[in-house]
């Protein structure tokens, strides 16, 4: 299996009510740090997205939790497209310790582009695909 370079690191705030009353950021936040990172990725990478046309919407998502977040740690997630459809795309996000480099928790996604007028899937825009590839300074198409 090839190894992911993440080009993409957006990093984050822990906020007072992202902890539980463990004292630990409660794992439901984690998918918030994601998307979070997800639409930070496709306003910097594609150009002219257009957010009150267009949506990307999640019709997978696997998380693997590895190990706590606390209040006083410095996260940041890191993401990378890893293939690209036809209406599709897949993302690989890990959460790091910014300071020890340690993953956190890795995330692996699966995204649809959506058309919000017409309430329907919409193929990636190849100006986007383009973006994606260069960015990600390679090739993520999938092979037919």
């Amino acid at each position: 299996m090839e190894e992911i370079v993440y080009k993409h690191t957006l990093p984050l705030q822990i906020r007072f009510n992202d902890v539980d009353k463990f004292g630990h950021v409660n794992n439901a936040v984690y998918l918030n740090f994601y998307d979070t990172a997800k639409t930070d990725y496709f306003s910097s990478v594609c150009p002219n997205v257009d957010w009150e046309k267009e949506a990307i919407i999640v019709v997978y998502l696997e998380v693997m939790f590895k190990s706590q977040i606390f209040s006083t740690d410095n996260i940041a997630v890191r993401t990378a497209v890893t293939a690209i459809g036809t209406k599709s795309f897949d993302l690989r996000q890990i959460l790091i310790d910014t300071e020890t480099e340690e993953v956190k928790c890795v995330c692996n996604s699966t995204m649809v582009t959506y058309d919000l007028a017409s309430k329907n899937t919409m193929p990636l825009k190849d100006e986007w695909v383009k973006a994606i590839c260069e960015f990600e300074e390679k090739d993520v198409r999938k092979r037919k």
